[in-house]
């Protein structure tokens, strides 16, 4: 069984990481929503709070698959500036193993020197990251090396079938996308 940790932070984005986690457990992934410090109440942009099921201290890339971000502003300046998620994702990177972002999130990926040349993201958001060769991408879920990225909250639902298509296999996503009527999203 694939293993996801979803880092989540005051400001995250709700429909992003319950609408990811939500398909990717129904695809049977083991998710971990991941607190950035011991605090496991973290209150979204929408003033929805959720619970994480445990802190990030301590996880180390050889226990995950992935490593999934969905933020909004507030979240995504929090990954940006915690030191245990940018190490996670250069570990992550390092190792060639899955990185996926929505949002504004691919933000935290630029600032961990991790975000490859072909991404999308939130519209605004392009303004703030400045990767050389970037030649704007409005695709719903873009895939480029081992990174994946999605616009923003619209996408949510392509954007974790992508997931769900990578980690466990067509099969999966086909019978999915069909069950969540979301016959829009098309595979990478």
């Amino acid at each position: 069984m694939s293993r996801v940790l979803v880092p989540i932070a005051t400001g995250f984005e709700e429909i992003e990481a319950v609408c990811i986690i939500d398909v990717m457990r129904r695809a049977g992934i083991e998710v971990i929503m991941g607190s950035l410090d011991e605090t496991l109440l973290v209150t979204g942009a929408n003033n929805i709070t959720v619970q994480a099921n445990q802190s990030i201290a301590g996880i180390t890339a050889d226990e995950l698959d992935m490593i999934v971000l969905p933020e909004g502003w507030g979240g995504t300046n929090a990954l940006a500036e915690s030191a245990t998620i940018q190490g996670l994702l250069k570990e992550m990177d390092a190792k060639g193993k899955n990185i996926g972002a929505i949002c504004a999130a691919p933000f935290a990926l630029y600032t961990a020197g991790v975000l490859k040349e072909d991404f999308t993201c939130y519209p605004s958001v392009e303004e703030q990251i400045d990767v050389e060769g970037y030649q704007g991408n409005k695709s719903a879920v873009v895939q480029s090396g081992n990174v994946m990225t999605s616009r923003g909250p619209g996408t949510a639902i392509c954007f974790g079938l992508a997931i769900v298509k990578k980690l466990v296999g067509d099969e999966a996503y086909e019978g999915l996308r069909g069950g969540l009527l979301a016959e829009y999203c098309t595979a990478l």
